[in-house]
């Protein structure tokens, strides 16, 4: 059976986690992915756990809050963060929990955090999937290595890890390569697309230079199993009718590609 493909509720921002499900139900997606962010509803977990049942979608994963304008998003400790992620994973029938990497500042988490989410994920039974994240580049194009033990999670021995096809245009690695290496490490995608530039773009796929096609054909052939997320940017969307056609060529477009193993 083809993987589930899925909605990020961060696809339809400004909107909210709320419009986020009624999209995914609309569309015709078969999951949502949550992420818990500065919308108040994507922190609690009962009204999450309502729009899922009100909209019968099951919920493919909880995106903890990890990013830079969520750092204070269920306080500030990195650890607390994750353990509430897992709660509400487990509390709406999700099997995973996306995690970047640490910030380089965050130190003592650093230091752990390889040690720390295997720790996690024996005793909550959760995948705690580590996200591949990229080296932050000025316009002179000096790098900056922000994230610590490293942004490519191949290189560390996570159990569980997500490519992000946005994240590695950035990075500029291929995302086919990536995959090989993670082997049947790789659990969950964020299925967007990006042109190589510095700025993190979640292009609708196929719009972008990161072989979108070819990366779920890749997928299609080597009989991935995880979840498909589309986490895609629409807030340039002119109105509701771009935002959703912008919604469907995505969902079509993983569809058609997942379809088609291609030799």
């Amino acid at each position: 059976m083809a993987p589930r493909i899925g909605l990020s509720t961060v696809s339809v921002y400004p909107e909210s986690t709320a419009h986020a499900f009624s999209w995914a139900a609309t569309v015709g997606y078969d999951a949502v992915e949550v992420m818990v962010g500065i919308d108040a509803l994507s922190q609690q977990t009962a009204a999450v756990k309502q729009l899922s049942e009100h909209h019968e979608l099951p919920i493919a994963a909880v995106h903890a809050p990890c990013l830079l304008f969520t750092q204070r998003v269920w306080g500030t400790e990195p650890w607390g963060k994750l353990e509430r992620s897992a709660e509400m994973a487990h509390a709406v029938g999700a099997e995973v929990v996306v995690v970047h990497p640490p910030f380089r500042w965050q130190k003592s988490y650093a230091r752990d955090f390889v040690d720390g989410i295997a720790a996690l994920e024996t005793s909550t039974g959760l995948a705690f999937a580590v996200e591949n994240m990229y080296p932050w580049r000025a316009s002179s194009r000096r790098e900056m290595e922000m994230y610590l033990p490293g942004w490519d999670p191949s290189t560390e021995p996570y159990a569980n890890t997500t490519i992000d096809l946005s994240h590695a245009a950035i990075a500029q690695s291929d995302p086919v390569a990536m995959a090989e290496r993670l082997g049947d490490r790789l659990r969950h995608i964020h299925l967007t697309d990006g042109t190589g530039s510095a700025k993190d773009e979640h292009l609708v796929p196929g719009r972008g230079e990161m072989g979108a096609d070819l990366f779920l054909q890749h997928l299609a052939r080597t009989g991935f199993d995880g979840e498909i997320v589309l986490e895609i940017n629409t807030r340039k969307a002119a109105d509701r009718a771009e935002r959703e056609r912008d919604l469907r060529e995505s969902l079509d477009f993983a569809r058609e590609h997942l379809a088609v193993p291609t030799p």
